[in-house]
């Protein structure tokens, strides 16, 4: 990534995103504008690869640019790098011309995608998955309701998790175009944080594409597998959030009178401001260290055959986790800071600490990953750290 690239998302931050705060937290049409002008900076899916017409930066450059989008708004920065999970998998394991057909033009067209994995009863239990795929000839019919998934009714098209109809152990990703018919939005999710980002209930009922569609191995896997990118950059908001809340109350703090000074003497307010620094630092250094894990097995000629063994890397779950909890606690201090003010509308305090908590819930909630962190690398004695 260029210096000048930085530059560029941080001015898109300071004249889009800075002191929209109350409008950007109101349940309000997607705000067009700000993708727009994103969309301006060239940096519109910066990690598509070059060959594909993209900017192929890597994850490591992808947490530094998330991690400053999210200073400016965590929900915004959630809309603008959530398709990765989508395109990566269909980048590492769908066919040349599925890739031509629709990563070329999101390149082209700094557009969005969408994965559906996630059902009522198939949560963190995704094996329960009822959606189903089934072979009709030379079409796949895709039939099902899908619980949670980001910028569906906007994506170019959707990646679909799906249970076999022939063999109900078996599951496919499926790319599915959103103008397919079938595709119904049943509802948008009244999110308690990340407000400008737009997640959705989904219907699909009959839904037929090409058989070529479907991606190479079992979807189940290849979701795994894509969510190693989104959750390192969604660690990568909470740096953001946790910077802007740092500053908020460095501000705060300067002029608030305390003890015939200011609230910035009080050698309490040090410790914890100081503490928080700690914290910003170790979880900006384990994203990026979960990010050249990534960034390596990618750049590898079999990039899709190595993540096919590896699935789920522990830096990605790790930093998530830890991302997830260090930022909390930042979080909640934070709002302590404020006192009342702190507990009221009045002040983005009380936003951030809405838009902190998304980072241990979504894409596995910590107790999902433990137990996953538990399997993986704690019962296999080699794995283990």
């Amino acid at each position: 990534m260029k210096p000048e690239d930085l530059k560029a998302v941080r001015a898109f931050v300071k004249d889009c995103l800075e002191g929209r705060h109350a409008e950007l937290d109101a349940l309000d049409d997607k705000p067009s504008d700000v993708y727009d002008r994103f969309r301006e900076t060239g940096l519109a899916n910066w990690w598509l690869p070059t060959e594909l017409g993209g900017r192929g930066l890597g994850l490591e450059d992808s947490v530094e640019i998330v991690n400053e989008l999210s200073y400016g708004d965590a929900g915004a920065a959630f809309t603008l790098f959530i398709s990765v999970l989508g395109t990566s998998m269909v980048q590492l394991y769908g066919s040349e011309e599925l890739k031509a057909r629709y990563l070329e033009p999101m390149a082209a067209k700094g557009s969005f995608c969408a994965t559906l994995g996630s059902e009522r009863t198939a949560g963190s239990e995704l094996g329960r998955i009822e959606t189903v795929v089934a072979r009709e000839g030379d079409e796949l019919v895709v039939t099902g309701e899908k619980f949670f998934s980001t910028n569906t009714d906007f994506a170019d098209f959707l990646v679909v998790v799906a249970r076999s109809a022939e063999d109900a152990e078996t599951h496919h990703a499926v790319l599915i175009p959103r103008d397919t018919p079938g595709v119904e939005i049943v509802r948008r999710w009244d999110v308690i944080g990340l407000r400008t980002s737009h997640t959705y209930q989904v219907s699909l009922q009959g839904c037929r594409v090409p058989a070529a569609y479907r991606l190479d191995g079992s979807g189940l896997r290849l979701l795994e597998i894509g969510l190693n990118a989104s959750r390192i950059l969604i660690a990568a908001t909470a740096i953001g959030i946790a910077r802007r809340i740092r500053d908020h109350c460095m501000t705060y703090a300067k002029n608030k009178p305390f003890r015939g000074g200011t609230l910035v003497e009080s050698p309490v307010f040090a410790q914890r401001l100081g503490q928080m620094e700690m914290q910003i630092d170790v979880m900006k250094s384990h994203c990026l260290r979960a990010a050249r894990e990534y960034d390596a097995i990618m750049a590898d000629p079999g990039a899709a055959a190595l993540f096919h063994r590896q699935g789920t890397l522990k830096s990605a779950l790790t930093a998530k986790m830890f991302c997830g909890q260090a930022g909390w606690d930042v979080a909640s201090v934070g709002s302590e800071m404020f006192g009342g003010l702190g507990y009221t509308h009045d002040l983005p305090v009380g936003k951030l600490v809405r838009d902190m908590r998304y980072v241990s819930l979504v894409e596995g909630g910590d107790d999902v990953l433990r137990e996953l962190l538990f399997s993986r690398y704690v019962i296999p004695v080699p794995r283990r750290s």
